[in-house]
């Protein structure tokens, strides 16, 4: 498989920026509904989030996906997702790292969201054991 299949989540070290065939570049009345409840999210990330500290069970927190999934599907699949990921969010799953799938929006050079950054670090490769 490669990490241009659909239906397929990507590793966490695959590029985060990998899009399903036929990307677009979106037009500002389809990005707006997008930025719109981005900036909302955005606005519970700063005033909510910091009041519950560091609980999340996944990696990205479920906001951060909420927010990604948001810029990169557009609002409607986007919300879903992120529906989908706090129905898995519960005191009985082991959570791990959970990336949002890949979508088909491309932004012009330089314009990337800074979230979508932030939910990808470079992960360092594991150390040898010692014997």
């Amino acid at each position: 498989m490669t990490s241009t299949d659909p239906g397929r989540t990507p590793h966490p070290t695959e590029n985060p920026f990998t899009t399903l065939p036929d990307p677009q570049i979106w037009g500002p009345v389809r990005a707006l509904p997008s930025a719109l409840l981005g900036g909302a999210l955005v606005s519970y990330r700063t005033l909510i989030s910091p009041l519950y500290g560091q609980v999340c069970r996944f990696f990205p927190s479920c906001s951060a996906y909420a927010l990604e999934a948001v810029q990169v599907h557009g609002a409607v699949r986007g919300s879903w997702l992120a529906a989908r990921r706090l129905g898995r969010c519960h005191p009985w799953t082991d959570g791990g790292v959970d990336p949002v799938p890949p979508g088909r929006r491309i932004w012009p050079e330089g314009r990337h969201p800074r979230i979508i950054e932030l939910n990808h670090p470079p992960i360092p490769p594991d150390l040898p054991e010692e014997q």
